[in-house]
């Protein structure tokens, strides 16, 4: 089946839009494009403008297209529904206009797709990758964060045309397997897919091969990571952030961690995956430099292992 590797933002260590130290967008353009990528994620909202006519352009000299934008927000409180939908609508206004992905055979829905993170809680944050430890939410408190779920499903669909892919998160509120077993059961397949992320399926303590075949009828779009397991088991023994764990070191180029990407291979192919695969690894914008490198080398390793 046909796979296309993409790339994203957050790779420079565009993660949140307020941080001072954001490389500019059209950098970030500049560098997929010579690490050898065709295409890449909007980012987070905010960062990339949402000026159709500037991006599209920028796009185009370089030869790139969107996959993806992103809502990395609290999804859980009631009154954020609103600004929920709004960015839903400005960003799926901006990507189905912007220069388009080819469609694959056998993909299931067309690219680009609108993932949908929940982000935004303290009480999480700290306890990323510690089932034990992390707070789940009340029965209340969950149904407010599926019905805005199924609102910005419902949006992208109906007036935009756009999948929406859940993204289960470090330090969100899917996170852990009982959770992503849970919102799997509460949004069904015909609203939204997954996008299952190897990288943080691993943080939250589970095996990345069998979590991915375990959801396969559900699997819409996938991020790839690695973890350097060293910096891994540090910091998991610290009261740390997922960011602050980002920044040390946590995600390092894929092949240089603990993930088997051979394994993941042999099962996509299984599955008949076909459509997009993007690569991140989430790190400090301060540390950017090493970014070009760092996702041309996790490019050249997924080749090397059929990807």
């Amino acid at each position: 089946m046909t796979i296309t590797i993409t790339t994203a933002p957050c790779c420079w260590g565009v993660d949140d839009v307020t941080n001072p130290n954001l490389p500019a967008w059209e950098h970030v353009f500049d560098e997929v494009r010579a690490a050898g990528f065709g295409g890449l994620e909007l980012g987070p909202y905010g960062y990339v403008p949402l000026d159709v006519d500037v991006v599209s352009s920028a796009l185009r000299e370089r030869g790139l297209f969107i996959v993806a934008g992103t809502i990395f927000d609290d999804l859980v409180s009631p009154e954020k529904r609103d600004d929920l939908l709004r960015q839903t609508d400005e960003i799926c206004a901006l990507v189905t206009r912007l220069p388009q992905p080819d469609r694959h055979p056998g993909q299931r829905f067309s690219a680009p797709y609108l993932t949908v993170m929940d982000w935004g809680h303290e009480e999480r944050d700290y306890c990323a990758g510690h089932f034990d430890r992390a707070p789940r939410l009340s029965d209340a408190r969950w149904a407010g964060m599926v019905g805005n779920i199924r609102a910005i499903a419902e949006r992208a669909r109906d007036a935009h045309g756009v999948r929406a892919v859940i993204h289960p998160h470090a330090g969100g509120h899917i996170e852990f397997a009982d959770e992503i077993e849970r919102i799997a059961a509460d949004v069904p397949q015909d609203l939204a897919g997954f996008c299952l992320d190897t990288g943080h399926t691993h943080y939250a303590g589970m095996d990345p091969v069998a979590t991915l075949e375990r959801y396969a009828d559900r699997l819409d779009y996938l991020h790839f990571k690695d973890i350097d397991p060293i910096v891994f088991e540090r910091v998991l023994g610290e009261r740390i952030r997922f960011f602050e764990a980002c920044a040390q070191g946590v995600m390092c180029p894929i092949g240089r961690g603990v993930i088997d990407y051979p394994a993941i291979r042999a099962l996509l192919d299984r599955l008949g995956y076909a459509g997009f695969i993007t690569v991140e690894q989430e790190r400090d914008p301060r540390n950017a430099g090493g970014s070009l490198a760092d996702v041309k080398a996790s490019r050249d390793y997924l080749a090397r292992v059929g990807f």
